[in-house]
């Protein structure tokens, strides 16, 4: 009778302990199902450290009373964070101008396109050495940027500036150095330098005009208003970009991102943090 009893006794605690179980998993299933009408939607996007992942950070929380988990990659060159938005590592990218995007996939063949603009970041000729444009002697040597994108925006720089003459038939985006008709000073362009080493490249350099991009002169504390010798204009067509996989163009959170970038809170947080050496837009699409 006594093993009877406790054998029945061992099978009520089993039925008991299993129900109480299964109400324990209802409630834990009914609180998941709670928590994901809450849980925010990630995003990742590559940026160059400044300014992109500066205005990033500004965003964070405009994104998430929105709902949306923003993860910032910062990178310090411009190839690999294109190489993770096409392999999908990112799910956008914010570093790079519409011509630089554009013979990215020119080169790579990768299926990338962007949403909108964002802000352009005037590019400057600087030179520890000469005090204007006037001071420049005859035969300088002119340091840039390795990445052909660039250097049709270089040259009509130069030209705003008054310092060589290009040819006019040429289509902006095509310019090459071939296309100066008039350079009155002879300077020499040597487009051989990685963008990331040229704020060092000015310091060290003697007698040389250095044309740098304003995201590494900043990084480099340089003020391109008050730095460089001339500077280049808000009207210019190298307007910085959300990037995407085509695939993604139509994303719900990507463009809620772009949205907040266009706000009123972050083009402020723009124009006083970076007094005109960052210029916000409005749309660029």
């Amino acid at each position: 009778m006594k093993k009877l009893l406790a054998l029945l006794s061992i099978i009520i605690v089993f039925a008991l302990t299993a129900c109480g179980g299964n109400n324990n998993n209802e409630a834990d299933e009914t609180n998941t199902g709670s928590g994901d009408d809450n849980e925010l939607v990630s995003i990742k996007v590559g940026a160059s450290s400044v300014p992109h992942a500066e205005i990033l950070e500004e965003a964070k929380p405009l994104l998430e009373e929105k709902g949306i988990e923003l993860i910032i990659e910062e990178y310090q060159d411009f190839v690999m964070p294109n190489d993770a938005l096409a392999d999908g590592e990112l799910d956008a990218n914010y570093f790079q101008h519409i011509p630089y995007l554009e013979q990215t996939v020119a080169d790579t063949g990768y299926d990338l396109d962007y949403i909108s603009g964002i802000h352009i970041e005037p590019m400057g000729i600087y030179s520890k050495d000469f005090a204007s444009l006037d001071d420049i002697p005859e035969g300088t040597e002119v340091i840039l940027s390795n990445s052909v994108s660039d250097h049709p925006r270089v040259l009509e720089l130069f030209e705003d500036a008054g310092l060589i003459k290009l040819d006019d038939s040429v289509a902006q985006g095509e310019l090459t150095f071939d296309d100066i008709v008039d350079n009155p000073k002879n300077l020499a362009f040597d487009p051989n330098f990685e963008p990331a080493f040229l704020p060092e490249l000015y310091r060290t350099e003697d007698d040389v005009l250095t044309v740098i991009n304003t995201n590494y002169a900043i990084q480099a504390e340089l003020d391109p208003l008050e730095d460089a010798l001339f500077v280049e204009g808000d009207e210019s067509r190298y307007v910085n970009v959300i990037a995407v996989r085509s695939d993604d163009m139509d994303n719900e959170a990507l463009h809620t991102l772009v949205d907040v970038l266009h706000s009123d809170e972050i083009q402020t947080f723009i124009n006083e943090k970076y007094e005109g050496a960052i210029v916000p837009v409005d749309d660029a699409e």
